[in-house]
């Protein structure tokens, strides 16, 4: 049998803790490394325990979770943990700067318990929790308040043409069975590619793929995801 998924929660409220904490351990396939009440004690827990995902809440006292998001993706001893945010509001500047900084989705506070077990199922097993329409509209709204970090424009020119292609569809927000009948590929060559550019971007996973590729024009907001049939 596959050990639990291991979560550490970080929420400066005790009672959110406790009820995450409650629903968490309320499945067999989910545990809860720890708990945190800060930025700061999420960061040195994270490193710590290795949890295969951080349940961070963004507005903590001290070391806010955008903060404490960025040191744990930047890491490389905690390159195997994925963090989930969790905010009051789906379009917010707080949202897009915790994607840029490493986070592999985010979720609504008002979620309901079985969506959020599933969401940290998803995220554990390195898929990026990004709903397309709301990742095109929350970028559109900010991608061009930033300037794209400066080695990307290098690193995308050394992608291959099917590379670029494979990058705008994940950024159009297809899964890998999705690129693959776009593209006449299969789902293991999709993969291949996916990885090849997480590598070559210094990704931590697909949901850094879409910023980046937001934020440099590979796509634009305005855009519609291509059909797969």
């Amino acid at each position: 049998m596959n050990r639990p998924v291991r979560v550490l929660i970080a929420d400066d409220q005790a009672l959110l803790r406790t009820g995450f904490r409650l629903l968490i351990e309320s499945v067999p396939d989910l545990a809860v490394a720890g708990e945190a009440a800060d930025g700061e004690q999420a960061v040195e827990l994270a490193l710590r325990l290795r949890p295969d995902v951080v349940l961070m809440d963004i507005r903590m006292p001290g070391m806010d979770g955008l903060e404490a998001t960025r040191r744990i993706c930047a890491d490389p001893d905690a390159v195997d943990t994925r963090v989930l945010v969790l905010t009051t509001f789906d379009l917010d500047e707080y949202v897009y700067a915790a994607l840029r900084g490493g986070a592999s989705g985010f979720l609504l506070k008002d979620i309901l318990p079985a969506d959020l077990l599933a969401a940290l199922r998803v995220v554990a097993a390195g898929d990026a929790l990004l709903a397309p329409a709301v990742t095109r509209r929350l970028i559109h709204e900010f991608a061009g308040r930033h300037e794209p970090r400066p080695r990307l424009a290098r690193e995308l020119a050394g992608l291959t043409p099917r590379e670029r292609e494979v990058l705008r569809l994940v950024a159009r927000g297809l899964p890998n069975r999705g690129i693959a009948e776009h593209l006449g590929l299969s789902i293991a060559t999709v993969k291949t590619h996916v990885r090849r550019l997480l590598a070559k971007l210094d990704a931590h996973d697909r949901a850094q793929l879409v910023v980046i590729a937001y934020e440099t024009g590979v796509v634009t907001a305005g855009g519609n995801p291509p059909s797969t049939g």
